[in-house]
Order: structure tokens, then C-alpha cells, then sequence
């Protein structure tokens, strides 16, 4: 994800600030992360639910050293380096971390073939539908418009909490699939109060799977405040982040 072109608060806070403390010692895995980034926060989840050691390296995402971009050349967190070889892109930092982890319990994928597959589709159709959706709804500034993408972001979570098992998305198991939605869970605040999104609009079952993901402690954990700084230039369609420009023109977030 980029980075919107103003000055942001230059560390984590709450209880993310008390995590990235509690990993600064050097590791076989150091992970690259910008404390604001929705996707960040998905690789970082991870981390912290299977207890895999890890240093945490803040990104000056104004100042981005020439290490940092030989590991990943589009200048994007999150990245990883592990035992000096580079990965980026946030669903693929936590496949890897299922693979090169193994002993590391719980997975966060189920162990049934069949269900993995299941809930990979489900993965997509986050990136698909429900990530673009809700950057479409904070971005989108003539009424008819907002309200135009906040049907089609209530549409989106109502298609995505029908298949909802109960307490999590595939029952009791707290898999990828919830990892790979939280972030945009604990910042629906702002289409809450820019946008006139309501969880109850969406239905009994989301508002219910909703507050069940955001007080998960990996999630909570990995939770900042500061996020209504971040995203206010993304309310008046003016920030400059890869994610905000492929919106405007109506591409894949990169």
C-alpha cells in the first residue's frame, strides 16, 4: 500500500506501540511495516497469532532507504526479509508464513484440502469486492456517488457475512480469511462517521462477526490510533497512495 503525501505520525500507538516495543531484537524474519496500513496489518495479525519471533522495522514511507527498496522495488509495505531473501504482498507474507512455520500452532488455514480452497475464494473476494469497495465509498464525493457505493459496499459484506459460520468466518476456527478482512473491520469508523455506513444496515449476522473480529487480541494488538488523520485526505479524494490512484482510475489496488 503507499502512503498518503502529508505528514503522518511516525509511530504505532496504543497497543500497537506496546507490540513493536516487545519486537525490536534481531530475528531470522524482520518485517517491514508502515503502523497505518490496512495490509500491514494482515501479515502482522498473523505473526502475532502463531507467535512467530519477529523484528519489527517501522517505514519512513518519505524516507524509504535503499535496502528497504531492493526488497521490495515498488517501495510498498508490507515486506519481509527472512534469513536474507526478500517477499512482499500481504496475503503472500501469510501464506509463506503457514510454510516456512509449520510447528507454529494454530495455522491459520484449515487443514482439510477442500476447505483451504474454500477459503481462498473467499480471500479473493475480499480483494475483489470488499477492499476496492470501501475505498470507493471513502473516496467517491458527489452525494449520488457515495451513495451509489455505499449500496455496493453493504451489497458486498451482506454477500460476504451469508457464508459466515459462526463466531468466526469458517466456525470456531480464526483463519486467513478473518485475518484477511479485519483491517478494514476496525477502520469501518470512517465510512461510519464520512459515509453513512451502519453495520446494522448490513445485517444481524456482520454486525455480530464484526465485533467478534475487532476485540480478537492479535487484533487488537496490532491496532493504532490515529487513523482518522490518515485517511482524510482519502475523504476529499486527494491522497496519493498507490491504493488511491488505482481507485480514481478505476484499476486493481495494487
Amino acid at each position: 500500500m503507499g502512503v498518503p503525501d502529508e505528514k503522518i505520525f511516525p509511530h504505532a500507538t496504543a497497543a500497537a506501540e506496546r507490540t513493536v516495543a516487545e519486537h525490536q531484537a534481531a530475528q531470522d524474519l524482520v518485517y517491514y511495516a508502515g503502523w497505518f496500513c490496512p495490509f500491514v496489518q494482515r501479515g502482522w495479525i498473523t505473526l502475532e497469532e502463531r507467535k512467530i519471533p519477529y523484528q519489527y522495522k517501522e517505514v519512513n514511507p518519505y524516507k524509504k532507504e535503499p535496502h528497504f527498496l531492493q526488497i521490495n522495488p515498488k517501495g510498498l509495505v508490507p515486506a519481509l526479509e527472512y534469513k536474507g531473501k526478500a517477499l512482499y504482498e500481504s496475503l503472500v507474507i501469510c501464506e509463506f508464513l503457514e510454510d516456512a512455520y509449520p510447528n507454529h500452532k494454530p495455522s491459520m488455514l484449515p487443514d482439510d484440502p477442500y476447505l483451504r480452497g474454500y477459503a481462498r475464494i473467499w480471500i479473493d473476494y475480499i480483494s475483489k469486492a470488499v477492499v476496492p469497495g470501501f475505498h470507493r465509498l471513502i473516496q467517491a464525493q458527489e452525494k449520488d456517488k457515495q451513495e451509489a457505493a455505499l449500496k455496493e459496499w453493504n451489497e458486498a459484506l451482506r454477500k460476504f457475512s451469508a457464508e459466515i459460520k459462526g463466531p468466526y468466518f469458517l466456525g470456531e476456527q480464526f483463519s486467513l480469511v478473518d485475518i484477511a478482512i479485519a483491517p478494514w473491520i476496525v477502520r469501518d469508523h470512517v465510512p461510519a462517521d464520512h459515509r453513512g455506513f451502519k453495520r446494522e444496515a448490513v445485517g444481524e449476522a456482520w454486525k455480530k462477526y464484526a465485533e467478534q473480529v475487532e476485540k480478537r487480541d492479535s487484533v487488537v494488538k496490532t491496532q493504532s490510533e490515529h487513523y482518522e488523520e490518515i485517511y482524510g485526505r482519502y475523504l476529499r479524494d486527494e491522497a496519493q497512495s498507490e491504493a488511491a490512484k488505482a481507485i480514481r482510475a478505476g484499476k486493481v489496488i495494487p
